[in-house]
């Protein structure tokens, strides 16, 4: 290997890596500022809150056709494509002169950063020997858990001067990526480009967007009343369709967006369930702050910061199970992520709450969730992914994981709305979640206890 190119590998993950700071943060930081904006624009809370959903919703869209652009035209430029659309994003929030204006940025920014993430595991499954794939999405785990303790301190810290400034602050991050992306990103695509496939885009589209308007307009405590408000069912209805129709197209086209041959794979299908009910356990933890008030009767902000160290184990964890993926192998680091958050939900759901058990649980709930979300998963699923789908795989696992996300507060808000006595009942939906844990320990049983398992492209 060459100095250039030794110097090229090594700037690899970083480059990587601060894009998905980028993106991650962007995610973390506007909460803050929701009152501010609120209170600029003269709006309504419901209008407002359209600037954190328009961003989550283009992102879901935006994933996976970013990632099948990823496999059909390259690395280098879908993955440039999607910081200067973030960019583009950011600069139309920081300069918007009403609150439309703003959530088209918001919008902007989250069709451009629904490719980082995805692209970015897609090139560590291309470039990093599948002995060191571990440590490498590890530490992309431990990214995201960094991004969202320090996005909400920076987004605090500019808050003081205006809420513009948090959206001015990607360009620097922008102004050193794209160069190096360009410099050090691979160019790895399909080696034969077939037919677009425009239906299957459209229906992916459509059925993205249905499945996320309805589970956000459901009312989590009155589910079978929210259900004939709000064209809620009717959106949910829609959603199945366009999920059928789409599964039932993708098998006519040669190219499909849905990456149908690499989920024919046993593994590839382990992944997703484990992404699923990961996703389902991880929307748990929104509800921790309202468990704190209930049973411990401290003030929402206090709530909310003692959630730090759920945070700080994701931002620990993940690059050492990433480690220990690459030393001992996928089942054991998922049976042990899967045991601990098993055991942190469990004491979660006992009912006597005091505080010191809650932190204890809720390093567990960390740890367990660094082990299960990301590296595990993502590993398993490009051991068996085309290269050529490669993208497209991860992509399916985000999607995956965020409609769980989504599940999770509908299924909490339902358990919890069951009963007279409110503390009670969000005891009793983290026990029927702590049930759903064990499940997954099961399905952890089932992944190959090392990393010489068969694979698609080493």
């Amino acid at each position: 290997m060459t100095a250039e190119n030794r110097a090229t590998s090594r700037w690899l993950l970083p480059v990587l890596f601060l894009g998905v700071l980028m993106a991650a943060m962007d995610i973390a930081i506007v909460g803050p500022a929701l009152p501010a904006i609120r209170a600029d624009f003269s709006a309504n809370d419901r209008l407002v809150s359209w600037v954190f959903a328009a961003y989550l919703l283009l992102n879901l869209v935006s994933t996976p056709i970013m990632a099948k652009l990823a496999d059909r035209f390259g690395r280098r430029p879908v993955y440039m494509l999607d910081v200067l659309l973030f960019v583009l994003g950011s600069i139309l929030a920081a300069m918007a002169p009403t609150l439309g204006w703003l959530i088209a940025g918001r919008a902007v920014q989250g069709f451009g950063s629904g490719g980082i993430f995805p692209v970015a595991a897609a090139v560590i499954g291309d470039v990093v020997p599948k002995e060191k794939r571990g440590r490498a999405l590890g530490m992309i785990g431990a990214v995201f858990g960094l991004a969202f303790i320090i996005g909400p301190l920076v987004g605090g810290i500019l808050l003081r001067y205006s809420w513009r400034l948090i959206f001015w602050g990607p360009l620097p991050l922008a102004l050193l990526l794209l160069p190096a992306a360009w410099k050090v990103l691979p160019t790895t695509r399909a080696a034969q480009r077939k037919p677009w496939d425009g239906v299957g885009t459209l229906l992916l589209a459509a059925a993205l967007t249905t499945w996320t308007l309805g589970f956000n307009r459901l009312d989590a405590r009155h589910v079978a009343q929210s259900l004939v408000r709000d064209h809620v069912g009717l959106l949910l209805v829609a959603g199945l369709v366009f999920t059928l129709f789409l599964l039932q197209w993708e098998t006519r086209v040669p190219d499909p967006v849905f990456p149908l041959s690499s989920v024919r794979h046993p593994l590839a299908r382990l992944s997703l369930a484990l992404s699923f009910g990961a996703g389902i356990l991880e929307g748990a933890a929104a509800f921790l702050p309202t468990l704190l008030v209930l049973h411990l009767n401290v003030a929402p902000h206090t709530a909310s910061f003692m959630l730090a160290p759920v945070a700080l184990s994701l931002a620990v964890g993940a690059p050492t199970f990433g480690r220990l993926l690459d030393a001992i192998g996928p089942r054991r680091v998922l049976l042990s992520g899967t045991t601990m958050l098993t055991v942190g939900l469990l004491l979660l759901g006992l009912g006597k709450m005091t505080t010191s058990l809650f932190y204890t649980a809720a390093v567990l709930m960390g740890l367990g969730l660094s082990a299960l979300l990301g590296a595990p998963v993502r590993y398993l699923m490009l051991q068996v992914s085309a290269i050529e789908e490669r993208a497209s795989t991860q992509a399916l696992i985000s999607v995956v994981t965020k409609i769980g996300q989504m599940l999770s507060a509908a299924l909490i808000g339902a358990v919890a709305a069951s009963f007279s006595d409110q503390a009670y009942g969000y005891s009793m939906a983290f026990r029927v979640l702590t049930v759903l844990a064990f499940f997954l320990i099961g399905l952890s049983l089932l992944a190959p206890n090392n990393h010489t398992n068969r694979s698609r492209d080493a």
